[in-house]
Order: C-alpha cells, then structure tokens, then sequence
C-alpha cells in the first residue's frame, strides 16, 4: 500500500475511518494489509494495476484500492470477480459515472448477475427478498462497489454527491437473475452472450416502484392487463422517463408474472416492444403535471419514454406473488443512463492458501 493509517486496535481504526469520511455510515471490516493482500491475490492481478479512473474526483481505480473497499464492504475472496466486473462496467465511458455520482437525481447504478458466477460467486441471490437484507454475497458486491464510488471516486453528498435525498440502493443494489425460474432465456443470452459465460449487467436506477397484479388464469388477456400495470409503473408522468426520455429502465418480473406473460405467448424481447409502446405521453398530459418540460410542443404530439426497446431491461427475480418490480431511471448524462454489461472472468483468479 501506498499509504497506511496507524490505530491502536481495531475499533479506534473504525471510529478513525468514520471521522474521515471513509465508511458509508455502517461500520465496516478495517483493512488491514493482511486483509486487503488476500483479496488482490483473489484476483491473479497486481495490485498496482489501473482499471480507469472513477470520477467525480479522478481517482485511479487501482485493483489494490477496489481490494480495500471489498475488504470494507466485507466480501469473501470468491465475491471479487463480481466485484471487479461491476467496477470495470461503471468505469465505461458510457455508463457516465462522473455525471451520474454527480446529479441530483436519486440514481443508483444496479448490478444484475448473470450465468455461473451467480453460484461462484458467493451464491447471489435471485428469489424472495433478493434486494433485500440476509444475502451476504448481493450486499457486500453492492457495497464495495458504493465504498470504490465513494473513496476512490470522491463522493460525498452535499458536495460532490448531489443527489437531493438518494435511496438505500445507493448502500448496495446487487442481485443475480432467477435463470431456473424464467420462462425466457437468461438476460445476458438475449445480449449475445453464451449461457456458460457470466457477466454483470449495471444501470443507474431509483429504488424499486412495486407493481401489484393478480393473475387471472380464466382471462384470455391476462398477460395484457400486466402488460399495462407494468408500464403504469414504469413511465408514470411523475419519473424521469417520461418527462426527460431516452434513458434505460429496468422491470423485475416475479416467477408467476414472468409465467403469466410467456403463457401469452410473449418471449423477452416481445415484452420490451409491447412496454416500449404503451410507455408514452402527450405533450398535453405532460404540460398538465409539469409545464416546464413540454414548452414548443404541439399538445397532442407523442413523446414516447423510451427510444428503443433495448432500453427496457427485463429480468426475472424475487418470489413468486403479487408483486413485480420497476425501476425508472435518470435519463440524463452524455449517453443518457446506458445500459452496460461486463463479463466476469472467474478463471483468471486464484485459490487462496489456507
């Protein structure tokens, strides 16, 4: 390491980091060197190594300095091929990271794991309460990637972080897909990937907006009545998609939702058109919530919230129910809210000896 902080004990090294800004408010594991080696060993890379530079601040996201926030975040030496992927996808020119840790808006970039790493990795979780407390693997990934963002990046709210109030995804946001509960093939497969290959898919997203349907087996049209409470949910007039548009957004389907629409007839890619179609709005209906983003437009010309279908991401996750997630977006930056998706690399990294 370049630089080391001294502490008498452990828990005047924890009170230390706090005072220096350096946790996310929760107390953290302190990492030490011993600590912090064993994770870059994980890696089968040199510590010194340059994965880009993390703005807002420009720090150089060096292995050794993600190795730290892992070690923070409290991951295992198995979560760090998660952990690198995400880091290497949020670095991406088009992710716009600067911008994003940046804005106002609440955005919070959303890790979505795929293929075998969501086994290699720590056993992500994928089903009820996947987004939630009690999964070890999806916090501490989530964590050491809002740690990296923060100490390495430099955002602080109020001053760097201007986000108005944030959400608890800004803590972490992990979660893998329910690949053995979707009718449609895995994410990543249905963006060219092979289904042996693992990847992380990462979006700037708010926190999850819940979609209440209840399924009706006697109704012909039952996957079209989901269809429309999901795009109610997902470009409702009060979200950045729909005043701003053009950014990406994400639905989470639960197993009996994603059920109802495949028994419809519908594959992923099916689903994406229909919500691409019904996601819209009048310049008149905008006008009538927020006359501030419709000036010069004809009132009853369409503005559409989406560009494209590819930009409504859906997966399946969660326990089976009531209840599907969405997840508007922020819209804004050079390339609007990209969606951007690494591979993880699990066989470059290396045992650790006991």
């Amino acid at each position: 390491m370049t630089h080391l902080l001294q502490a008498a004990d452990e828990a005047e090294a924890l009170e230390m980091l706090h005072a220096k800004g350096l946790t996310d408010g929760l107390p953290v594991v302190i990492p030490t060197a011993e600590r912090v080696d064993r994770l870059v060993l994980a890696t089968g890379l040199q510590g010194a190594q340059v994965l880009g530079e993390m703005g807002p601040g420009g720090g150089a996201a060096t292995v050794e300095k993600v190795a730290v926030s892992a070690v923070m975040a409290g991951c295992l030496p198995d979560h760090m091929p998660a952990v690198l992927a995400a880091i290497k996808a949020i670095l991406q020119p088009q992710f716009d990271l600067t911008e994003m840790q940046a804005t106002t808006h609440c955005t919070a970039p959303l890790i979505i794991v795929n293929g075998p790493a969501r086994l290699a990795c720590g056993d992500i979780a994928s089903g009820f309460g996947a987004l939630g407390p009690g999964f070890r693997a999806n916090a501490s990934i989530g964590r050491a990637v809002r740690l990296a963002m923060r100490n390495i990046g430099g955002a602080h709210p109020g001053v760097s972080d201007m986000a108005l109030l944030g959400h608890p995804g800004k803590f972490s946001y992990c979660l893998a897909e329910d690949e053995e509960s979707s009718p449609f093939d895995p994410l990543h497969v249905s963006m060219g990937y092979d289904i042996e290959q693992s990847t992380v898919t990462v979006l700037g997203a708010e926190a999850p907006h819940s979609v209440m349907y209840a399924g009706d087996a006697d109704s012909s049209d039952d996957h079209l009545r989901l269809l429309t409470v999901l795009a109610i949910g997902l470009g409702n007039l009060a979200t950045n998609n729909a005043i701003l548009t053009g950014g990406a957004a994400t639905v989470v389907l639960n197993p009996e939702h994603a059920a109802i629409l495949a028994a419809g007839g519908l594959s992923r890619s099916d689903i994406c058109q229909d919500l691409f179609e019904r996601c819209g709005h009048t310049a008149e209906a905008i006008r009538a919530v927020n006359p501030g983003f419709s000036s010069g437009s004809k009132p009853q010309s369409f503005r559409r919230c989406f560009q494209d279908p590819s930009q409504i991401i859906v997966l399946v996750a969660g326990g089976s129910g009531l209840y599907s997630m969405v997840m508007p977006s922020w819209c804004a930056g050079a390339h609007r809210n990209a969606v951007v998706t690494e591979e993880i690399v699990l066989n470059d990294f290396c045992e650790i000896p006991d």
